[in-house]
C-alpha cells in the first residue's frame, strides 16, 4: 500500500514543456536553424547544463545572436503560450483522492521555487502539497535522485511506500534511482522521447483508477 504520492511539476501538472519547445523552435527558425525534439530533450526535466537552448546558437553554431534579445523573446512567447494551458487531465482528481485517502503529498521539481510558486498559486493547488523540493534545495537536479530523496525524507516515508508522477525520461530516471514506483504521463513533446521501463505509462492520469494505483503500485 502506498503512503505517499510525489508529483513532478513542469510537463506533469501543467504542460510547460511543450510551450518552451515551441518558443525556442520559433526563435531558432528566425536564424534558419531547425531545433529538433531530440536535441531539445537534453534540457527536459533537468537543468540547462546538458543542453542550454539559449546559448547553443552562439556556443555551438557560432551565430551572431544577441542572447539578451533571445531570452526576452523566448520568455515572452512562452508566457503567451502558457496563458492557454490548464492543469493536465486527472491531476486535480488525483490530488483530491490522495488527500481524502490520507496519503502524504509532495512535489519534486528541477525548476526554481519562485517558478513553482507562481503556477501553484495561479492554479489554486498549492495547499495540497505538504512538502516541496526544488532546484533551490539541491546541488544536482534530475536525473539525480536527490530531489526525490529529500522529498521522501520530508514526508517521512520510505521509497517503496511512494510513487512518483512524471512526464520526462530524466524525471523517471530520478524516481527509479530513488527506489520509487513511477507513473509516467508524457506530454505532447516528451511522448516523442524514449523512456526506460516504469510501472505505468499513460496518456493521462484519467486512464488509471487512483484506488488501483494505491493497491498495485508495482503495475499489473
Amino acid at each position: 500500500m502506498l503512503k505517499a504520492i510525489i508529483f513532478d511539476f513542469d510537463g506533469t501538472i501543467i504542460d510547460t514543456e511543450t510551450a518552451w519547445y515551441e518558443a525556442f523552435r520559433d526563435a531558432y527558425r528566425e536564424h534558419n536553424v531547425d531545433l529538433t525534439v531530440e536535441l531539445y530533450s537534453g534540457c527536459i526535466g533537468t537543468s540547462l547544463h546538458t543542453f542550454n537552448p539559449y546559448e547553443y546558437l552562439v556556443t555551438e553554431l557560432k551565430l551572431p545572436v544577441n542572447l539578451d534579445i533571445l531570452r526576452t523573446s523566448v520568455r515572452a512567447q512562452h508566457t503567451a503560450l502558457m496563458e492557454k494551458e490548464l492543469l493536465r487531465p486527472g491531476v486535480l482528481d488525483y490530488l483530491k483522492a490522495a488527500k481524502e485517502a490520507g496519503l502524504r503529498i509532495g512535489l519534486a521539481s528541477s525548476s526554481s521555487r519562485e517558478w513553482i510558486d507562481r503556477y501553484l498559486s495561479r492554479l489554486g493547488i498549492a495547499d495540497y502539497f505538504e512538502c516541496i523540493r526544488t532546484a533551490d534545495d539541491v546541488e544536482k537536479v534530475k536525473p539525480d535522485p536527490e530531489l526525490y530523496l529529500q522529498t521522501l525524507a520530508c514526508l517521512g516515508v520510505a521509497p517503496h511506500e511512494a510513487v512518483a508522477i512524471e512526464d520526462s525520461p530524466n524525471g523517471a530516471r530520478a524516481a527509479a534511482a530513488a527506489g520509487m514506483y513511477s507513473v509516467v504521463i508524457p506530454n505532447r513533446i516528451t511522448s516523442l522521447l524514449e523512456f526506460e521501463p516504469c510501472n505505468y505509462r499513460l496518456d493521462s492520469l484519467c486512464d488509471l483508477d487512483f484506488r488501483h494505483l494505491v493497491t498495485n503500485p508495482q503495475g499489473s
